[in-house]
């Protein structure tokens, strides 16, 4: 079996993602024809070869208004991919003053190989989960949940942050965004189609004596046209390949040195990843996809078993078996007992007073000054 490593997994990557959008165009044309041939056989009573004919000449017909629309469509998706992610999980960017902690980690990561530091995203709710966006270095970033930062310690938190570095130092982050662009352009086309031919409830024109047989057949093959199409589009989720996951957990331990840390934080976040306003393409880009197809053959992560026992076998990682996270009200509770132990003792032991808001200070000088009557100082005798 031939070799698979990082370089080989982006050089894929960048062809994949060029055959993807190839096959976008593919799939809008064979979209257009479905459209086109629904359209004849609801106005026109013809035998079902003569439809086809005519729906192929209005398919060449609108190809250039259907490139000039993909391509238009791409244009925006590549611009404001982002926002429309935002809008859809309600994540905000932060600054290093609102989220020191989690901003420095991802700095230190970034410092560490080089790497150009992304923006930094935060998804408010109880999941846990993170997912990286971005088609190029100035477009790339990184959002985590708020639940994520608070189950997970600094090491678990600095784990799943070099997960995300690493797909987009692997250009998994460019392909993904491309698979939805993909997915939102055929469901738009897809549902256009459709309510052409159900809304309207398959009534067509023509006399009594028309071919009504030979446009049933035509509506029935434009139906089968849209079901390809759309198959064709769940096929282009094989293209997100199961392997990238497993490069990016050995990507992460390869940042941060730290292979139990990775799996501590896989443990933490199974089950719990569910981010319940993001759609099916946006759980693809998560470190973790709790949505399972139909027999898991849909599936784009393998299960977090098989990636833990993966980083034990070639990280040397030790697997803890699945982890319970405290309740909230205990981490309220300890968030509590925290603030309550107030400031640090003072320099020589005691607490620092808060009555008249003055530092603390010694009963005495720490060094004495010299006295008059000749005693000698600190450096000796004071010389008059």
């Amino acid at each position: 079996m031939a070799a698979y490593g990082l370089y080989t997994h982006i050089q894929s990557n960048k062809r994949r993602s060029i055959a993807l959008l190839i096959g976008l165009f593919f799939l809008v044309y064979l979209l257009v024809y479905a459209g086109a041939l629904a359209g004849d056989a609801l106005t026109i009573d013809a035998p079902p070869d003569v439809l086809l004919r005519r729906a192929l000449s209005d398919t060449l017909y609108a190809a250039p208004w259907a490139t000039l629309g993909t391509a238009l469509w791409i244009f925006i998706a590549y611009k404001f991919h982002q926002s429309m992610i935002d809008a859809v999980t309600g994540g905000r960017e932060v600054t290093r003053q609102e989220k020191p902690r989690l901003y420095n980690l991802l700095e230190n990561l970034c410092i560490s190989r080089g790497i150009t530091t992304p923006k930094l995203k935060v998804i408010e709710g109880d999941s846990l989960n993170a997912f990286a966006t971005g088609m190029n270095d100035k477009q790339y970033s990184i959002t985590v949940t708020s639940g994520l930062i608070n189950a997970l310690n600094d090491a678990e938190i600095e784990s799943v942050l070099g997960h995300e570095l690493t797909h987009i130092r692997n250009g998994d982050v460019r392909m993904l965004v491309i698979a939805v662009i993909i997915a939102g352009v055929i469901g738009f086309f897809a549902e256009l189609v459709f309510r052409l031919l159900f809304q309207g409830g398959f009534s067509w024109r023509g006399g009594r004596g028309g071919d009504r047989k030979g446009a049933g057949v035509a509506i029935l093959i434009a139906v089968m046209l849209i079901a390809v199409a759309w198959m064709l589009s769940i096929v282009i989720r094989f293209a997100l390949s199961r392997k990238r996951e497993y490069l990016a957990d050995a990507g992460s331990v390869e940042l941060t040195k730290n292979p139990d840390a990775m799996i501590s934080a896989l443990r933490k976040i199974e089950g719990r990843g569910e981010l319940p306003d993001a759609t099916s393409a946006v759980m693809e880009m998560c470190i973790d996809n709790p949505r399972e197809g139909f027999s898991n053959i849909f599936d784009t992560h393998p299960p977090i078993d098989a990636r833990v026992a993966a980083l034990v076998k070639f990280a040397g990682g030790h697997d803890p078996g699945p982890l319970a996270l405290p309740a909230p009200s205990e981490a309220e509770a300890g968030e509590t007992e925290d603030a309550d132990q107030g400031a640090p003792a003072g320099p020589w032991g005691g607490p620092q007073p808060s009555g008249n808001g003055k530092p603390f200070l010694p009963s005495r000088p720490p060094v004495d000054s010299p006295s008059g009557d000749g005693e000698p100082g600190p450096w000796g005798p004071h010389r008059k």
